[in-house]
């Protein structure tokens, strides 16, 4: 099987290795299978997408809706690097699916606006499957609605007319969506447990996603349900794009 990518940019070493184990435990995917390539440490290598079977991306603390003033030269490369990529896996409609800072980068490329009008925050939210979405087949064998979690600061408002909507949230109206057949990005976090969860609340304490007081009301949030659907996309995925 040629390998699928795992594209992250956490800085942090314990949240970042969480994400990577997260996303082998729920593709099935073996370390030899899921190649992580950390864009905060390293420049985004050249890929030859024949001689993969897709991507992945991961979340991360970006937003794409910061004036570039306040992007951080790592940020502004990072920004560049998805550009160039997403130029040739959109024009290929090559396998991909990006999580959460996922949906900025390929929102970002597809001129969707972004911005703070539909944050959400970390928390668990019902997630409803558009009708475009209950044929798609990522999302084959979920329920109408099933829960996720979420936690974000921008997030798409208005997405161009080439894009699909696959799913949408009460305070969220782009929790899914398609480019082509092939590109997906999902705002929710396909690949989180509430073990991984509760680790990104404690690695992110200090990054505005809840004030300093909230702590243990956010650990209660993303525990007031359990989340198991949206985990099953990475397999659907991996399953459906393996060659």
């Amino acid at each position: 099987m040629k390998p699928f990518v795992l594209l992250a940019t956490r800085a942090e070493d314990v949240p970042a290795d969480e994400e990577y184990a997260l996303f082998l435990r729920y593709t099935g995917l073996s370390p030899d299978e899921l190649v992580r390539v950390r864009l905060e440490a390293e420049p985004m290598p050249r890929f030859d997408l024949d001689a993969l079977s897709g991507i992945f991306v991961g979340g991360g603390p970006f937003n794409a809706s910061d004036p570039l003033e306040k992007k951080s030269a790592v940020q502004r490369r990072v920004e560049a690097e998805f550009a160039t990529l997403l130029d040739e896996v959109v024009d290929r409609d090559f396998p991909f699916l990006g999580a959460c800072y996922g949906i900025g980068t390929l929102g970002a490329h597809q001129h969707a606006v972004i911005d703070r009008t539909y944050p959400e925050p970390i928390s668990v939210v019902p997630v409803t499957v558009t009708e475009a979405g209950a044929s798609d087949p990522l999302l084959e064998g979920m329920p109408t609605t099933f829960d996720a979690f979420v936690g974000h600061k921008e997030a798409i408002s208005q997405l161009p007319a080439a894009a699909t909507l696959l799913a949408s949230s009460p305070g969220c109206p782009v929790q899914m969506f398609r480019v082509g057949e092939n590109v997906y990005a999902t705002q929710f976090h396909p690949e989180l447990d509430v073990e991984g969860i509760t680790t990104r609340i404690h690695a992110y304490a200090d990054y505005g996603y809840f004030a300093a007081d909230e702590l243990e009301l956010t650990l209660a949030a993303v525990r007031r349900a359990a989340v198991s659907h949206p985990s099953r996309m990475l397999r659907t995925f991996v399953t459906r794009y393996a060659r």
